[in-house]
């Protein structure tokens, strides 16, 4: 998983990626790809 302070450009790697908070932390999750999963915080 990918730590980074932007998700922005993260978010656009792949059509079914999708920006989520839990906990306070900001996750990309990608159910069809789990390679592009990123969180930030």
């Amino acid at each position: 998983m990918k730590v980074k302070s932007s998700l922005k450009a993260l978010k656009s790697r792949h059509r079914d990626c999708k920006v989520v908070r839990r906990r306070g932390r900001v996750y990309v999750i990608n159910k069809t790809d789990p390679r592009f999963k990123a969180k930030q915080g």
